[in-house]
Parts: C-alpha cells; structure tokens; sequence
C-alpha cells in the first residue's frame, strides 16, 4: 500500500481572516482558573496601625512566595478632560513620610496627566497568594536631587532609556528609536552621571490603602486604611 500523503496541518494554514480560525475567547475564559494554590490565611484584627507596615510585610510574603515582578503595580491617572488611563510601572519605594515612590519623564503621557490632575492609585496583584493591594491619593514631585539620585542608583540601561527621552511622542519609524538608544547608551556609558532632567519622582500619599485576601469559598477580606485627622481609620468592607 502507498503511504499517504503528509496533509499540511491546519493549523500551519490558518486565515486570520476566518471566524473559524480564531481562537474562541469566551472559551478560553471559561477555562481559565484563578489562585490555584493554597492561599494564606488573613486577620484583619491582628494588623498594624498604619498601612506601611503591612505592605511590607505582604510584599516580602509575595517575594518569598516566588510571585513575579512584585514590584511593578499598575498606575491610575486621568488626563485634563477626565478621561481615565492606566499602565504597569515599578515602584521605586515606599516611606511613612512620602508615601509610594514610582517615575517617569514629565512629559510623558501620565507626567502630563498628574500635572493635570495630581491625584492617582496604584493597584498591586499578587496571584501567588490570591491578594491585590490598593493604593490611592495625591501625588506630588520630589526635589530634583532626588529623581538625580534615583536614576543614578539603576542600572547603564535605566539611564540610557531616561536620555532618550521623548517618551509617549509620535514615532517615525523604529530605526529611529534604535539610533537614539545607541547614542544614549554610549552616552551614560561615557558619562555615568549624565543629568536626565526631565526624569521625575512622583510621591503617592495615600487617602485610602485597601488589603484585599482571596479566598477560596469566595468569603474574601478586604480590610481598608483610612486616613482621617487622628491618623489611620481601619474599616472591613463586603467582598
């Protein structure tokens, strides 16, 4: 008997074009699980007086826990006409006296909108234990000494992707970008102090941090912070 042919596999032949060849959403959400591990438990009644102290101690659990890229929550800004906007940044740090540390270039698309509206959240998720942090208040810019020695304490390439500059500008062609990278990292290479000025600090001083704890029978626990003239309101709310 004569071997068959070999058939082309569909899949090698697929038309983006064709409902049938793409991939069905809905299904594939359904299929989706989420906090497939175990998940730790949480007392509201045995917690800290002031919200630092427990990010802390969640972000640390998260680290040891092998959650990825902890430190990259997403931010939530509006621009002048109201219009929200959010994306993933990193934090930068986080103290009593100035709140949550991420930055930017002033002139980037959020440098632009907090110059608008100084006011932001930050939404950290951390699926390894099933929680999610909620930080939101006004921002304000620190000094300019201190974005000088925030960039400066990074890596050759946080300093070249801050001298190039331009960020959330119109790009011509992708050449471009690879010929201005090039000349920065020669540039912080030559000149590892290299001022960057328009890199900017911004400082989050929360109003409100919420801690919320998944759980599996879906009785989750949110404990939220509040700030109010005699210091941290701590409040539970209905999941």
């Amino acid at each position: 008997m004569e071997p068959e042919p070999d058939r082309p596999d569909r899949r090698d032949r697929r038309d983006p074009r064709d409902p049938r060849d793409r991939p069905d959403l809905d299904a594939l959400l359904r299929s989706l699980r989420v906090w497939d591990t175990e998940l730790p438990a949480f007392d509201p009644e045995d917690t800290p007086a002031a919200p630092l102290p427990l990010f802390t101690e969640w972000f640390a659990a998260a680290v040891a826990a092998g959650q990825p890229e902890p430190h990259t929550p997403s931010l939530a800004t509006t621009d002048a006409e109201g219009r929200a906007d959010v994306r993933t940044v990193m934090l930068h740090g986080a103290d009593e006296a100035h709140g949550w540390h991420f930055a930017s270039h002033a002139g980037s698309a959020k440098g632009r909108q907090l110059a608008a509206h100084p006011y932001a959240a930050l939404g950290f998720y951390w699926p390894a234990q099933g929680r999610q942090i909620r930080v939101r208040g006004p921002v304000r810019t620190a000094p300019p000494e201190t974005a000088h020695a925030d960039l400066h304490a990074r890596s050759t390439g946080a300093l070249a992707s801050a001298l190039v500059g331009h960020q959330s500008e119109r790009l011509d062609s992708y050449e471009e970008l690879e010929r201005a990278s090039q000349a920065a990292w020669e540039h912080a290479r030559r000149e590892p102090d290299a001022a960057a000025p328009s890199w900017t600090v911004y400082e989050l001083a929360p109003d409100e941090v919420e801690f919320f704890q998944g759980d599996a029978r879906r009785r989750h626990v949110r404990l939220r912070y509040r700030r109010t003239p005699d210091g941290w309101a701590k409040e539970l709310l209905w999941p």
